[in-house]
């Protein structure tokens, strides 16, 4: 008998099949065709694949289907409000923190879980918190100022 996985995806209860090879990264690409989240090493340090798995910045290439069960994932799609970008979104557009975007996913889920986590970091606390992000692009103070923005925004209810 197949061994099926139950979880929430951006606000929904979903299930899939266990497939114990698949990591929740090509889940969410292939079987829920949630493809804002991006493969970058494969090998979970580059951060473009993050996701939040209750509420936590995750990398979703790491994470094997079977350890999602009964938790709570939220990809980029699953961030805005209809057609209201989520803060920490608008605050990347608003200071044009992303160039070629590949990396941008990964960069404000991860920065969602800085700020659901301390809702008031200081500079060098964004800065480090961010540190296992990497965007090859060279947008990292435009990414700072945009996570900076965002927690007043936030902070604010």
């Amino acid at each position: 008998m197949e061994e099926i996985i139950r979880f929430e995806l951006n606000g929904k209860q979903v299930e899939i099949p266990l497939d114990k090879d698949q990591s929740l990264l090509w889940a969410l690409r292939t079987h829920f065709n949630l493809t804002g989240t991006k493969y970058g090493c494969g090998l979970g340090y580059c951060g473009a694949c993050t996701v939040l798995m209750d509420n936590e910045p995750v990398r979703s290439c790491s994470i094997n289907m079977e350890d999602v069960a009964g938790k709570k994932i939220t990809t980029i799609e699953g961030l805005a409000d209809g057609d209201k970008l989520h803060p920490v979104q608008q605050a990347f557009v608003d200071h044009d923190a992303l160039q070629c975007g590949y990396c941008t996913p990964g960069m404000i889920m991860n920065a969602v879980g800085l700020l659901l986590s301390n809702p008031e970091p200081s500079r060098q606390e964004i800065i480090d918190g961010m540190d296992d992000n990497y965007c090859r692009c060279g947008a990292h103070t435009r990414i700072v100022d945009a996570i900076e923005s965002a927690a007043k925004v936030m902070s604010k209810g």
